[in-house]
């Protein structure tokens, strides 16, 4: 497990919760961040799979759960890291809201897992 971020030319360290990922937690939620981008464009379209919306799901709780663990962990965060993890759980959360209103839109009835 790697003990500073694999990010080119990151030198911080990576926090317990993260070492699978090898990133540090500023690059962490930019990834969040990013594959969040990538999935809205992908799923805007409205022809995802109910399973590749469940996996969209999944990942949004998994990567808003890990973020919460390590951020609340007890390791020293400066305000900038503070306001970007603010802004990552936002972006999760849009994202989720936004996966719950377009299925609503397509069907009344239909809804994502809880």
């Amino acid at each position: 497990m790697p003990d500073s971020c694999t990010a080119l030319g990151c030198k911080l360290s990576v926090p317990s919760g993260l070492e699978t990922e090898g990133l540090c937690l500023l690059h962490y939620t930019l990834l969040l961040e990013q594959n969040c981008a990538k999935m809205r464009r992908e799923t805007a379209t409205g022809f995802s799979s109910r399973e590749r919306l469940d996996e969209i799901i999944r990942y949004i709780t998994d990567g808003g759960e890990r973020l919460a663990r390590v951020a609340t962990s007890g390791i020293h965060l400066t305000d900038e890291i503070k306001a970007r993890v603010l802004s990552t759980f936002l972006t999760l959360m849009n994202f989720r809201e936004n996966l719950d209103r377009t299925a609503q839109r397509q069907s009344p009835a239909r809804t994502f897992g809880s």
